[in-house]
């Protein structure tokens, strides 16, 4: 028993386990995500130096349009989608869980 080693968690574990990765890693992905994010906003007509008035105008284009507003949205739910659904699918199979 005086010779037992007690394996000892590495400096960096809280911050590992923190970020949910390496921080190389996750500063990787969230730069790419952040990019995608970025292609589905200017589809939308977003401005990054003038967001708020970016939001105005969607949401001044979206009560001009009336009811085609509706179709407008299913539009931007379908781009949305196309973004989101293979980001989380890819997350749900590289986060699942290993055989033991």
């Amino acid at each position: 028993m005086a010779n037992d080693v007690r394996d000892l968690p590495a400096s960096n574990d809280g911050l590992h386990r923190f970020l949910g990765g390496s921080p190389l890693a996750v500063a990787f992905r969230l730069a790419l995500l952040s990019i995608l994010v970025g292609v589905v906003l200017a589809a939308i007509g977003f401005d990054p130096w003038n967001i708020v008035n970016s939001i105005r105008l969607l949401f001044q284009r979206l009560w001009d349009l009336g009811f085609d507003a509706i179709n407008g949205l299913w539009r931007y739910f379908l781009l949305g989608a196309v973004i989101v659904l293979p980001i989380w699918l890819l997350s749900r199979l590289f986060s699942a869980p290993r055989g033991r």
